[in-house]
């Protein structure tokens, strides 16, 4: 009997390990490899494979190294919900290195489907030129992806590219943004304006475009771009985008300029392709400001709703987000249908257009807690105010929603503490505190034994351990707000460190001795059943 299911387990690992194939590619492959470790490929090489070589289930692994250029997936997965991963060997450092003569607009241009890309860098090494006005001058981007649906991005480190983070086109549906870090990229224009998103997405699809538990800041633009400039567009390509959990902030920094962290809408005059199922959820939406001493001058917009009055955004969500900045923090310019709930606000006021007022019987404003500098938050086109009761009473809005002066701002201190789902015992943290102080986290709900090793990273300087220490018996960790390491520059002389009353840290936890033993596997619970 026992010899029987040994000989049908047998089988099932044979046909698993002939349906899941590994391949591996490093900086000194080549392209007449074949993909074995003993034989690698260079890395354009192997993500141009054709599916009967490279196909769902199957894994390429990246050994260690930088690999200069910039390069072109096709690889793709023909079989249903089975993808294609490309990751470092052995969590070995891997760097996409976009700084050479090139005519790709991208370091990395995406063009395949149900592909999974994680655990690495994309940036330039070296010095280049940020200043479009330079003879020397190259826009690129970090990743363009420009087709193939159902792809993911996780954990990904994508800086210091001299265009846009990550461009997710129209063509890329149901494709996810997960757990990476984001920052740095851009540039100056001829006019002097700062250019290059973080992520700059569209989604024609029915599938639901998911960004979440990403962290965004210091690009030379905007944050989250959700749009399109086309001005003339004979179908819709902006709709069923999710973000969710990210935290961006102080974007434009590094160009002179404060754009927002987030904006959704469309330039489209022919109002057919309007941005529309759009939702945003439980993000932190910060700009720098001396919150102490009550500051809101200046232009620091954090989230933008609508651009154009020929397409106003429809059927938008935006609910349990921390929307903090400046004049101009909230604008809901054309917004034609939308559900604004349990939202936080700090800024000089909120701008709304008046030709928008006529959908305001097709909002749901509730819950919110707007924190402004003059008793009239509600500012229509410059031309009239409302204090919160003449809103209510007017619009019917707002009804259980809350105003205060900003001299009265209070925020809980931690902001956001998510997992990595990507990366095991690591988590990202938000903080703020008015004065800078330091904060105390709880992690007792985590489970971390007593005597478990940590160290903190900022995430303006990731390669630095700002703080370490020993799990004790009450699982709290002190996150120090204003260490000296923030008043050095954040990666070269240009961009400078968030003051220190906010601040994103990762804080990774050694292996538990109860966790660091992975689980036995169903084939070895069987082998062990028969005994051998």
């Amino acid at each position: 009997m026992k010899q029987s299911i040994l000989n049908f387990i047998f089988c099932l690992i044979c046909l698993f390990t002939q349906a899941q194939k590994e391949f591996h590619v490093t900086t000194s492959g080549k392209s007449s490899g074949n993909g074995t470790l003993e034989n690698p490929w260079d890395l354009q090489s192997a993500l141009t494979q054709k599916p009967d070589v490279v196909n769902g289930g199957d894994t390429i692994w990246l050994h260690g190294g930088s690999y200069n250029g910039r390069f072109t997936s096709t690889i793709q997965s023909t079989k249903e919900n089975q993808f294609i991963v490309v990751a470092p060997f052995h969590k070995e450092k891997v760097i996409l290195n976009g700084n050479v003569k090139s005519d790709k607009n991208a370091v990395l241009n995406v063009r395949g489907k149900q592909v999974v890309f994680k655990d690495f860098e994309i940036t330039w090494l070296g010095d280049f030129s940020r200043d479009e006005n330079d003879k020397n001058f190259q826009v690129c981007a970090g990743i363009s992806h420009t087709s193939g649906e159902d792809c993911r991005f996780y954990n990904l480190i994508i800086h210091n590219n001299p265009g846009l983070g990550i461009g997710s086109w129209k063509h890329s549906g149901g494709s996810i943004i997960e757990n990476c870090m984001i920052y740095f990229n851009g540039f100056v224009a001829k006019n002097g304006k700062g250019r290059g998103e973080g992520i700059y997405v569209q989604n024609k699809s029915d599938k639901i475009r998911l960004i979440k538990d990403n962290v965004i800041f210091s690009n030379y633009y905007k944050g989250i771009e959700v749009w399109s400039a086309g001005r003339n567009a004979d179908f819709q390509y902006v709709k069923n985008i999710h973000l969710e959990n990210n935290i961006i902030f102080n974007s434009g920094f590094p160009s002179g300029n404060s754009y927002d962290n987030v904006i959704v809408a469309t330039d489209d005059r022919n109002g057919i392709n309007i941005a529309n199922n759009i939702k945003v959820i439980k993000n932190v939406l910060y700009h720098n400001t001396d919150y102490l001493n009550n500051q809101v001058n200046g232009d620091a917009p954090s989230l933008t709703i609508g651009y154009i009055d020929n397409a106003p955004a429809e059927n938008i969500t935006i609910k349990n987000n921390i929307i903090l900045g400046r004049n101009n923090a909230l604008r809901l310019l054309h917004v034609k249908s939308m559900n604004f709930t349990d939202n936080i606000i700090y800024g000089g006021y909120v701008f709304l257009n008046d030709t928008e007022m006529q959908y305001s019987k097709n909002w749901t404003l509730s819950k919110n807690h707007y924190y402004t500098k003059k008793g009239t938050p509600f500012r229509i086109n410059k031309n009239k105010n409302y204090n919160l009761q003449d809103w209510q009473s007017t619009f019917k809005l707002d009804m259980d929603s809350e105003w205060s002066r900003i001299n009265d701002f209070k925020l809980e201190p931690i902001l956001s503490v998510t997992k990595n789902s990507h990366k095991r015992n690591t988590y990202t943290v938000a903080l703020f505190d008015k004065k800078g102080d330091d904060v105390e986290v709880d992690f007792s709900e985590q489970k971390f034994e007593k005597g478990t090793s940590y160290n903190i990273y900022d995430v303006e300087n990731r390669n630095q351990i700002v703080a370490s220490g020993i799990v004790n018996t009450s699982n709290k960790v002190i996150f120090p707000m204003n260490s000296i390491i923030f008043e050095k520059p954040l990666h070269n002389n240009i961009a400078k460190k968030t003051v220190s009353n906010f601040g994103v840290f990762i804080i990774e936890f050694e292996e538990n001795k109860t966790t660091s033993t992975e689980a036995l596997s169903g084939f070895q619970e069987i082998i062990n059943w028969l005994g051998l």
